[in-house]
């Protein structure tokens, strides 16, 4: 019997909230510790970026394995798979003192993690559809925002007491208390008769997927918007901390600051779902990204303001957040059937861009602000003309 209609407890929707962090949870904790990194191991900003880029390729790949496993075999145990491997790859890290391996271990350090963000996705779509839906998305990217505000912070205490590798036992921690958290409150959402027929099935539904063309544009949207979070996420430590000359706890206060906006901006979309379409809404969403980055750059080449520049991100990232609320949830509601091969797309699109935008950042030089907010501005605007090009007839007339 399936578990649409019926309403997930308040822990639940707090459960499947976290599992749907895990992305901004392995990287947010340790960013005021990249620096550190980068001086401990002995290398390069661009390599110490690159364990960013080697989490999400991780999660790309782990979500188009553990979203058609879940297609098949239901949402429970491939969940608890993935965070089983996500608390060992992360004890692992913590021990190593070889950036090349310690890069190896943040892929699959992803690939377990991406099972909480692929089947928070599948679970919630198992409980709704339509403008509720939206409204249950809210509420997980809301939940999910709350990383981004309080992860640097605890990593800086975390760095007081011990090294970067503190931080790793930590996140094999978590990944221990979400498994058992996991067992004990997480009933089964996709039962047998709803389940795909066989595994390849799964697997050529995404084929399916890929083939269609709204879908498609809320997959691809949406990894642009996150391209321009995650320029902001790899380059932030840098810039706050070489360029401007900010402490480490001061660059977690300002990080947390903006971290607020997505907040604000996954709560604005619950809230406005019922009065407008959710095509409207991630379209005021994209073009606001746009009007932010063009803030950032604008100041950059100018007045070269740290208060400027604060103010741009914190808007930049509450119109991510609306970006990121209605493509999920127009993605999801897309193809009910598919529900796990669809979180998976939505889940690839969003890493595989990411993974490609944060060692630009190091690449391009972080001895100013110019390459972060010229990569957000980019960004958004692709992810713009994607939405614009993919869907405008469709929202135009809703």
């Amino acid at each position: 019997m399936t578990e649409r209609g019926k309403r997930p407890s308040l822990a639940l929707g707090i459960l499947l909230g976290t599992l749907s962090a895990f992305g901004p949870l392995s990287m947010d904790l340790y960013l005021p510790a990249l620096p550190m990194m980068q001086t401990s191991l002995h290398t390069s900003a661009a390599l110490a970026q690159l364990t960013i880029t080697a989490s999400l390729v991780g999660m790309a790949a782990g979500q188009l394995i553990f979203g058609p496993l879940s297609d098949r075999y239901g949402r429970r145990k491939p969940l608890l798979a993935g965070l089983i491997l996500f608390a060992v790859c992360s004890l692992l890290i913590a021990w190593q003192s070889n950036i090349w391996v310690l890069i190896g271990l943040r892929v699959l350090q992803g690939v377990g993690g991406s099972a909480g963000q692929v089947l928070s996705r599948s679970i919630a779509r198992d409980f709704y559809s339509g403008a509720q839906l939206t409204r249950f998305m809210a509420l997980l990217m809301a939940i999910n925002g709350i990383f981004p505000i309080i992860s640097p912070s605890i990593g800086s205490l975390v760095l007081m007491a011990t090294s970067w590798r503190g931080i790793f036992v930590l996140l094999a921690l978590i990944g221990v208390f979400l498994l058992l958290a996991s067992w004990f409150m997480l009933p089964e959402t996709l039962h047998g008769a709803e389940r795909s027929r066989d595994l390849f099935r799964a697997f050529r539904d995404m084929v399916f997927l890929l083939k269609d063309r709204a879908f498609m544009t809320y997959v691809i949207a949406q990894g642009f918007a996150y391209g321009a979070l995650f320029s902001y996420i790899s380059g932030s430590s840098f810039v706050y901390e070489r360029y401007y000359g900010v402490p480490v706890l001061l660059f977690s206060i300002l990080y947390a600051v903006n971290g607020l906006g997505i907040v604000v901006g996954t709560n604005a979309v619950g809230r406005l779902s019922g009065r407008y379409s959710t095509q409207k809404l991630m379209a005021v969403a994209l073009i606001g990204g746009v009007a932010a980055g063009g803030w950032l750059v604008i100041n950059a080449l100018t007045a070269d303001s740290l208060l400027l520049m604060i103010i741009g991100l914190i808007l930049m990232q509450v119109f991510f957040g609306g970006v990121n609320a209605t493509a999920t949830s127009l993605g999801m509601d897309a193809e009910p059937q598919r529900a796990g091969g669809a979180s998976a797309l939505l889940g690839l699109g969003s890493n595989a861009i990411a993974g490609l935008a944060s060692p630009l950042v190091g690449l391009f030089g972080a001895r100013d602000s110019l390459p972060m907010v010229s990569l957000i501005l980019g960004s958004s605007v692709l992810a713009l003309i994607t939405f614009t090009l993919g869907l405008r007839p469709k929202w135009q007339r809703t």
